[in-house]
């Protein structure tokens, strides 16, 4: 059950294959191609915020992909917070990439 002081995260905020209509919420410049839920709680990691992770949530825009929900207490305004994440997620992949090669 969410709680008045949280914010919720979907994978589809940060998903650069999504339209603004379908829920991408940051500029395509700050998304991702398919995030995973894994991929925003290792950001929020980075960012030392405590979350909480709903594996089988599904976006009620797209109610047929059940990829996930992150729970964050709400610590700054939605949208700046959203954008903060979407860096964090950047780094984090390209990092976790160069230590593969």
């Amino acid at each position: 059950m969410r709680r008045r002081d949280e914010i919720v995260l979907w994978p589809a905020y940060f998903d650069l294959t999504k339209t603004r209509s379908q829920g991408r919420r940051v500029p395509k410049k700050l998304a991702k191609a398919n995030p995973s839920v894994d991929d925003i709680a290792k950001a929020l990691q980075s960012l030392n915020v405590p979350h909480r992770i709903v594996p089988d949530a599904a976006y009620p825009r797209i109610p047929y992909e059940r990829k996930g929900m992150i729970l964050v207490k709400k610590v700054m305004p939605k949208n700046k917070f959203i954008k903060e994440v979407a860096a964090k997620i950047e780094s984090s992949r390209s990092i976790s990439g160069a230590r593969k090669t």
